[in-house]
C-alpha cells in the first residue's frame, strides 16, 4: 500500500510538473514548485488536485517575489478562482520571512490560540538574491553561493475556512506580531546572553558567599543554552523608598527581545518595576540574590506556555542591592528531563529538604525522600519555597502507599494560579474521577483549571497535577483540610461504600468475610442503579437464597416510587427465571409489570451466579398497597405458589387488595370450588374478579 501511495504520488508531481511548464516558461518558478513540494508526504500531496497544488505553489512564489530583508511579508485569504486565480475549501496563509529559529512552532501556536486548526504546513527554506528594492532576482540550488545570498523561509499553512474578513484581518495581524517577537527574541539573544553573563559575574557581591556561588552557578547553567532567552529588562533601585513603596524603575530602553516595548506586561497588569507585584518587592528586601518563578503572560515565541521569569539582584561593592535584571524565557527540555541535583538552584532545594529531614541518605525513608523529590512537578520545584518543599515531600512520604487520596496546595503569591497536587489510589483514577475532582477544585478556590499533569508509575498512587487560574483579590478562604475531605468522598468508589454499609449492619468480621465474596460480585449496570445499602439488603436475600436452595422474593416500594408503583425483586441462582413463568404469578397477585431489568450477581468462591430480576409494577386498581402490611403476606404466597403450594389464580389479588393471607386465601378458594360443586350459579372467573 506504501509503494502504491508513493507511485501515486510520483505520478501526481509529473503531472504538476508539466502544469507549472506549459503555464510559467521561467525555469525559476518551476525549480520552487519542485523545493516547495520536496518534503511534502505523498498522504497530503495526494489529497489535493494537480490544479489546487500548482495554485498554492504559484500563489506562494508570487507572494515571494517583492520583500525587503527584516520584515514578514504575511497573507491570510480565502482562495477563490475569480479573485485569486485559484481556489481552495480551506483558507491559506503565506508567509516569508528571514529563516531564523521557532518560526513553524510559533506560527503554529498562535494560529491553535485563535481557534483555528492547521491542516498542513508546508515549510521550504530556500536560498535567494535580491536586489536591493526587495525582488527577487536569483533562487540559488542547494549548496550554490553568490553574493548578497540569504536563506528566506517560505511557509504555506492550510487552516479552518474563514468566510469572515473580520477573522482573516484578526488572523494576520495576530501572526504579525509574533512574527515580530520571534525576530526580536532572535535579534537579542545574544546581547541577552551578555547580560546573564554579567549578572553572573556581578552576583559575587551578594552578601552571602553561598548564595552568591549558586546564583553564579544557576546562571552558567542558563547561559549554557538550558533555557531559550525571550526577554530581558534592567532597573535601577531608587534610593530612600521603604519597603511597601516601589523603589524600583526601568531603565529606559533597557528592553530586549520580547520585551523591547515598555508597555509589554509580565505579570498581567504590572507594567513595571514601579508596580511590581507583591512578591517580587518583597523579594527585594531579602538576602537572597535569585527568583524563579512563572509571568503570568504567555510566550508568544516557541511554545504558548507561561513564560519562566528570573530576576537577579545587582549589587554595588559594599553588598547593596543597586538594582535587578529581569530575564524571561523557556526552560529546554534539559530543565525537565535531568535530575534536579544536578541543576544548580534546584540542587541547593533538594540539599536544604533531605538536610532538614535528617533521613539517612541510604535508609528507605531517606531513599524515599529523594525520590519525590526527583519527581516533583518541575515547574512547581522551580518556584516553590524550602519550607513548602519540606512540608509537601515529607507529606507525600507519609502517604507512600498508603490507599487513601490526598490533597496538597501551594498559592501562587501574586495569587494568580493555585497548584494542587492530588494523590488518589491507582485503582480508583480513571477520567471521570479526575473531571470530579477538577470541579470541586475549581468551585473550592473559585477558578478555572488550565493544566493538567497525571503520573501514573510503580508505585500505588496515582498523581494529579492541577493548575488553577484565579483572580488576585478573589480567592476564597478554603479548608483545605475540608475540600480533602469532599475530595475523598468524591473518590470513594461503590466497592468502598460497600464494604462500609457491610461492616457497619453485620460487623467487621463478618461485613469483611462477605466484602470477600461480593467485593467483585455486583455489574456496572447494579452499581450504577443501586447504593451500597441496597446491596447488602441484596445479600442477605441471596445468602438466604442460596442456603435454602430456593428461590428468594422482596416486595418493596423505593423512597422515590410515585403512586402506587411497587418492585419486587426475584433471587435465583444458576439461571435467570423465564418471564413466562413469572409475569402470570404477578398479574394472579394484583400487580401490571411495567418493566425488569436482570443482574446477574457472581460472588467469589465459583459457585453459579445468582440472579436479580428487577420488576417494576403498578397496582392493577392503581389503589397504593400498604407495603409494610402486605410485604411478608405477598412474599410468602409468592414462594408458595412458585413452590406449588399454593395455586396460582386471581383469588391471590386479595393479598394486596384485602390484606389477607395466602392461607386465608386457600380457604377462600375452596369455599368457591365447594359451591361450584353445590351448582353456584357464577363460576371461577366471576367469583375471582
Amino acid at each position: 500500500m506504501r509503494t502504491a501511495t508513493k507511485d501515486l504520488a510520483g505520478d501526481m508531481r509529473r503531472q504538476l510538473a508539466e502544469l507549472v511548464r506549459s503555464r510559467v516558461p521561467n525555469a525559476r518558478a518551476e525549480r520552487f514548485v519542485q523545493r516547495f513540494y520536496g518534503n511534502v508526504p505523498p498522504d497530503d500531496f495526494l489529497r489535493a488536485t494537480p490544479e489546487q497544488l500548482y495554485g498554492a505553489a504559484l500563489a506562494m512564489w508570487q507572494w515571494g517575489q517583492q520583500r525587503h530583508p527584516g520584515a514578514a511579508r504575511v497573507r491570510v485569504y480565502s482562495p477563490r478562482l475569480d479573485e485569486h486565480g485559484w481556489q481552495s475549501d480551506r483558507s491559506v496563509v503565506e508567509i516569508v520571512n528571514d529563516d531564523m529559529p521557532f518560526l513553524v512552532d510559533s506560527v503554529t501556536a498562535e494560529l491553535n490560540r485563535q481557534g483555528v486548526t492547521v491542516h498542513l504546513v508546508i515549510h521550504p527554506v530556500v536560498r535567494v538574491v535580491r536586489d536591493a528594492s526587495g525582488r527577487l532576482e536569483t533562487l540559488l540550488e542547494p549548496g550554490e553561493e553568490q553574493d548578497g545570498a540569504r536563506d528566506e523561509s517560505f511557509m504555506h499553512c492550510l487552516i479552518d475556512p474563514q468566510s469572515d474578513p473580520a477573522a482573516l484581518a484578526r488572523l494576520r495581524d495576530g501572526l504579525e506580531h509574533v512574527l515580530a517577537d520571534v525576530r526580536a527574541a532572535v535579534e537579542d539573544w545574544e546581547p541577552m546572553r551578555e547580560r546573564v553573563r554579567a549578572a553572573r559575574d556581578d552576583s559575587a557581591r551578594a552578601p552571602d558567599p553561598a548564595d552568591a556561588a549558586e546564583t553564579a552557578d544557576f546562571l552558567t547553567w542558563v547561559d549554557a543554552g538550558n533555557v531559550t532567552l525571550l526577554g530581558s529588562r534592567r532597573y535601577d533601585a531608587i534610593p530612600g523608598r521603604t519597603p511597601d513603596e516601589p523603589w524600583l524603575e526601568l531603565v529606559e530602553g533597557s528592553g530586549l527581545g520580547v520585551l523591547r516595548d515598555p508597555e509589554v506586561t509580565v505579570f498581567d497588569e504590572h507594567g513595571h518595576a514601579a508596580v511590581l507585584p507583591a512578591e517580587i518587592r518583597a523579594f527585594l528586601h531579602q538576602p537572597r540574590p535569585l527568583l524563579v518563578t512563572k509571568g503570568t503572560r504567555l510566550a508568544t515565541v516557541h511554545r504558548a506556555v507561561p513564560l519562566d521569569a528570573m530576576l537577579v539582584k545587582r549589587f554595588d561593592e559594599a553588598g547593596n542591592v543597586v538594582g535587578a535584571l529581569l530575564t524571561v524565557g523557556l526552560f529546554t527540555s534539559v530543565a525537565y528531563n535531568r535530575s534536579p541535583r544536578e541543576i544548580p538552584f534546584l540542587r541547593r532545594k533538594v540539599a536544604d529538604v533531605m538536610a532538614k529531614a535528617g533521613f539517612d541518605p541510604a535508609g528507605h525513608d531517606g531513599k524515599a525522600l529523594l525520590n519525590i523529590l526527583e519527581t516533583y512537578p518541575r515547574d512547581e520545584l522551580f518556584q516553590i519555597a524550602v519550607p513548602e518543599l519540606y512540608e509537601a515531600t515529607l507529606g507525600i512520604l507519609h502517604l507512600q502507599e498508603r490507599q487513601r487520596l490526598a490533597l496538597f496546595v501551594r498559592r501562587d503569591p501574586f495569587e494568580r494560579f493555585v497548584s494542587c497536587l492530588v494523590f488518589v489510589p491507582r485503582d480508583r483514577y480513571d477520567t471521570a474521577l479526575r473531571r470530579k475532582i477538577q470541579a470541586l477544585l475549581e468551585a473550592g478556590f473559585n477558578g478555572a483549571c488550565t493544566t493538567t499533569h497525571t503520573q501514573l508509575s510503580e508505585s500505588t498512587l496515582a498523581r494529579l497535577h492541577l493548575i488553577i487560574r484565579t483572580e488576585p483579590g478573589r480567592i476564597p478562604a478554603v479548608d483545605v483540610e475540608e475540600l480533602e475531605t469532599r475530595l475523598v468522598q468524591a473518590a470513594r468508589g461503590w466497592g468502598d461504600r460497600l464494604r462500609d454499609a457491610l461492616i457497619e449492619a453485620r460487623g467487621e468480621e463478618t461485613g469483611n468475610a462477605l466484602l470477600r465474596r461480593y467485593a467483585d460480585a455486583f455489574p456496572a449496570g447494579y452499581r450504577e442503579e443501586f447504593g451500597a445499602e441496597t446491596a447488602v439488603h441484596d445479600i442477605d436475600r441471596i445468602e438466604q437464597a442460596v442456603a435454602q436452595k430456593r428461590l428468594g422474593i422482596t416486595l418493596l416500594r423505593p423512597l422515590e416510587a410515585e403512586g402506587d408503583e411497587l418492585h419486587v425483586k426475584i433471587y435465583h441462582q444458576g439461571s435467570p427465571v423465564p418471564l413466562s413463568d413469572v409475569l402470570p404469578m404477578l398479574e394472579h397477585m394484583d400487580l401490571k409489570v411495567i418493566t425488569e431489568q436482570p443482574y446477574d450477581v457472581a460472588a467469589a468462591g465459583g459457585e453459579p451466579p445468582v440472579w436479580i430480576h428487577d420488576f417494576t409494577a403498578r397496582t392493577q386498581t392503581g389503589v397504593t398497597a400498604d407495603c409494610v402490611q402486605v410485604k411478608e403476606l405477598f412474599q410468602q404466597a409468592f414462594s408458595a405458589v412458585w413452590d406449588g403450594r399454593m395455586e396460582d389464580d386471581g383469588f391471590n389479588r386479595l393479598i394486596l387488595r384485602a390484606g389477607l393471607s395466602g392461607r386465608e386465601v386457600t380457604v377462600l378458594r375452596a369455599y368457591a370450588k365447594f359451591l361450584k360443586q353445590a351448582r353456584f350459579a357464577y363460576a371461577q372467573d366471576t367469583v375471582e374478579a
